[in-house]
């Protein structure tokens, strides 16, 4: 099995809503079927009626089916309206969810083993077959409450974005194992780069977004092959058919292992995407800022959790796209953000959009000064460089220098926290001495 086959299915399966309650009725039948051989031959029977344990049991599985259907268009409506409030790319982890997939499971196990029972009730009712399945019927009811209270959390803005960021400090770990101040670097050099003229291109063969590699396989094919390999396009990057996805120093390369070594689909997934975290954070920051929203709140929950993952990212190696083998062979080539391509997508949009908004503002100054002092040096140009722009924006937003001063305070909270009261004065000096440094 290939690792694309591989990623496939792990891909499917991890985000495929069905496939657990789908595959519960099986267990459900099985232990109905069980139950009633094992009382059968223990003989315990149990004083109900069947015909009441008929009506009682079709009851209980009529209005599981009913139930289930409900709670699936609940969800999905929940789903909708939340992806409108805040951003359509949260829907794929709201699904992924597993409190979401086991109710739904149980929830189904629950009506197959109930009708499973019910259709073996003729002469005798059996004891514990029937009171199991009453009683699944409402543990799903209990299951529900618990569901009901889990999505309504997952599903406001604080929840969604600490959902994201939680997928985030994943992906950036797996992404980026090295600590900054842990790796080693080899400086490039012209050898890294493949001659253009001899250099065999090969083309994409569908539609899609760049959604994963196999750095390890493409390592394995080129050094069995003596070859360098750069893959074109960046995890992200949407390519069309016929569109550059390789380019290898030798031609004898089969490009359909080449195919295989890379995932291509209908939407970015943050598996080996760091950058799609900050990108959901930004859009649900950009829809809260929007003027048919308006709502700088929402926003700087988003900016909380984009600080925090900025600052993991500030302190780790970011590697530099080179891939060699044992030997020290350079084998693969391929496209990733650097620490610039992660500052500009997190800070640049959310500065333009919110600048008339003082609360936005300064939590924006309090990330960034928090960064200047928690990261290491090598990262604070760009950050110094966003605090100025700041700055300016503000300049020209508010024309009062009450507003003025007011937002160039850095505030954890927007406005209302306490570096705002008790620290004003002496932040907003600072500030300016560090946009004094910069511009000199």
């Amino acid at each position: 099995m290939t690792w694309l086959t591989r990623y496939r299915i792990r891909h499917y399966v991890s985000n495929s809503f069905w496939i657990l309650p789908l595959a519960s009725i099986l267990p459900a039948l099985v232990a109905a079927m069980l139950l009633h051989a094992i009382e059968e031959a223990a003989d315990w029977e149990s004083t109900l009626h069947p015909d009441t344990a008929r009506a009682v049991l079709g009851t209980l599985a009529s209005s599981m089916f009913t139930f289930i259907v409900f709670v699936c268009s609940a969800l999905l409506v929940s789903v909708q309206l939340a992806s409108a409030q805040l951003t359509p790319r949260i829907i794929g982890i709201v699904f992924r969810d597993p409190v979401t997939k086991l109710s739904t499971t149980l929830f189904v196990f629950a009506f197959a083993f109930t009708l499973a029972v019910m259709v073996r009730v003729d002469s005798l009712v059996y004891r514990f077959s029937a009171t199991a399945a009453a009683y699944s019927c409402l543990l799903s009811l209990a299951v529900f409450l618990y569901l009901i209270d889990h999505v309504g959390r997952s599903l406001r803005p604080s929840g969604a974005v600490w959902s994201v960021a939680r997928f985030g400090r994943d992906v950036i770990e797996s992404v980026y194992p090295q600590r900054l101040a842990e790796a080693t670097r080899a400086l490039p050099s012209s050898a890294d780069l493949l001659d253009d003229d001899l250099a065999v291109t090969i083309c994409s063969p569908r539609d899609g977004v760049i959604l994963a590699f196999d750095s390890a396989g493409l390592v394995s094919l080129a050094q069995r092959t003596e070859c360098v390999i750069e893959m074109v396009p960046q995890v992200g990057d949407f390519v069309a058919a016929d569109d550059p996805l390789f380019r290898i120093s030798r031609a004898n390369v089969p490009s359909a292992a080449l195919s295989q070594s890379v995932a291509i689909g209908q939407e970015r997934t943050l598996e080996q995407d760091p950058a799609f975290v900050f990108r959901i954070l930004v859009d649900i920051a950009s829809k809260g800022l929007s003027p048919a929203i308006n709502d700088p709140t929402t926003v700087v929950l988003a900016i909380d959790q984009i600080h925090h993952l900025l600052r993991n990212v500030g302190s780790r190696f970011l590697g530099d796209g080179r891939v060699r083998d044992s030997a020290g062979h350079l084998r693969l080539l391929y496209r990733t953000p650097n620490w610039d391509d992660f500052v500009y997508l997190a800070v640049t949009e959310i500065r333009h959009f919110g600048s008339e908004s003082i609360q936005v503002a300064r939590r924006l100054r309090a990330m960034l000064e928090d960064l200047l002092r928690t990261l290491p040096e090598e990262r604070h140009p760009l950050l110094r460089q966003e605090l100025n722009l700041l700055h300016r924006s503000a300049e020209r937003s508010f024309s009062e220098p009450e507003d003025r001063e007011l937002a160039g305070v850095s505030d954890l909270q927007g406005v209302g926290g306490k570096s705002a009261k008790n620290q004003s004065r002496g932040s907003l000096d600072d500030g300016r001495k560090g946009i004094e440094v910069t511009l000199q």
